[in-house]
């Protein structure tokens, strides 16, 4: 009989442990969201709690069981959760700003639990001016989504023109007019309006439809410079690269006296770009034929820059209509040998350089094969 009696409870204690062995723990959850604000943005500060304490008042004295930090993007995630029934705060520096009952986490569970402030029961417990404070950012956040939306849409146009001037300006001034009918005090639209304008006025044949691109053009530079010169921070290169194409404009319709003006002044507002406003001011007025004025425009650029080869050039190229026939001797005027003699020691190897061999030689001058360039100054 012991001997039976010691079997029966060694098979309880048997039993007792398979029974152990089958009690197994519930599968851990877990808890994620996002916090939104009152106004409906995603919260960048703060923590997310998790307790089933619900007699403590005091946020300090409080037993949380879990704890897990907010993203800037406003996200939260909580691993490891025991099945169970848990209030969630959300707080910041210790202190409760928002909390949710009854978010029950069953075993295994992925639970997605938003924490969004803009609902009624949240909002109900404001003050009228907290809840006035809300609505006035609510609406200037509105209207700054706006705003950017809108320049989204500028941006593209813009891109888009800047693509179209060679292959199809008359869509990239289209595309433009739409761009400063939109937002009418852009200086940078109503350049690259202008810039298209220009594009266009060069790829038109007509003779009376050319006219008009580069007026135009004239009115959309003039609105760069004016907008720019309104803005709270005027931009020195916007109007450098205004009063250039005002010179442009111009030029190309016999009016050298207004492009050397706005050569003058994009000169004046770029200082450190002179030489080059100045060196187009000079092709323009040759191109233009307004010889007198694209010399004089040659000698400011080179004043500027000593060492621009192509600026001798011009001015050469400038004054050799005045030169005069002795027999069958070509006499250039005063300075245009020495301009010529200038760019072939800047440039001896340059594209103007068999040219300026040939004309130097017609004039029976002595012209030396190799010059050694000048450092730039």
């Amino acid at each position: 009989m012991k001997t039976l009696r010691n079997l029966s409870l060694s098979a309880a204690t048997l039993v007792l442990a398979s029974a152990s062995v089958l009690a197994q723990t519930p599968a851990p959850g877990t808890v994620h969201g996002t916090v939104n604000n009152p106004a409906g943005q995603p919260v960048k500060e703060g923590v997310v709690k998790l307790t089933t304490d619900r007699t403590s008042q005091d946020d300090k004295t409080r037993k949380y069981q879990y704890t897990a930090p907010v993203g800037a993007d406003g996200t939260y995630k909580v691993d490891g959760v025991a099945p169970g029934d848990y209030v969630l705060f959300y707080q910041v520096n210790e202190k409760t700003v928002d909390y949710l009952e009854h978010v029950v986490v069953k075993a295994g569970d992925n639970l997605t639990e938003n924490d969004d402030m803009t609902r009624e029961d949240y909002l109900k417990h404001l003050t009228p001016e907290e809840r006035k404070q809300i609505e006035d950012f609510k609406k200037k956040n509105s209207e700054a989504t706006n705003a950017n939306k809108q320049i989204g849409n500028l941006n593209t146009l813009l891109t888009k023109a800047r693509e179209e001037e060679k292959t199809n300006p008359q869509g990239a001034v289209d595309d433009m007019k739409q761009a400063t009918s939109v937002k009418t005090d852009e200086p940078v639209l109503w350049l690259e309006q202008g810039n298209a304008e220009l594009a266009l006025a060069k790829a038109d044949t007509d003779a009376s439809k050319k006219t008009q691109d580069y007026t135009d053009a004239t009115t959309a530079f003039q609105k760069a410079v004016d907008t720019n010169a309104a803005s709270k921070k005027p931009n020195p290169a916007f109007a450098g690269a205004a009063y250039n194409g005002l010179g442009q404009a111009y030029g190309s319709t016999n009016k050298p006296k207004d492009a050397t003006d706005a050569y003058d002044k994009a000169a004046q507002a770029e200082p450190a770009k002179a030489s080059m406003y100045y060196f187009n001011a000079a092709v323009t007025l040759k191109n233009a034929g307004s010889n007198d004025e694209a010399a004089a425009a040659a000698d400011k650029a080179i004043a500027a820059d000593p060492a621009k080869a192509d600026a001798y050039y011009i001015k050469g190229a400038s004054l050799i209509g005045k030169s005069s026939m002795q027999g069958n001797k070509l006499v250039p005027p005063p300075g245009c040998v020495e301009a010529y003699s200038k760019y072939l020691e800047l440039a001896p190897t340059g594209r103007f350089a068999p040219e300026v061999k040939g004309i130097l030689a017609e004039m029976d001058q002595s012209v030396v094969n190799s010059y050694k360039a000048s450092k730039k100054r």
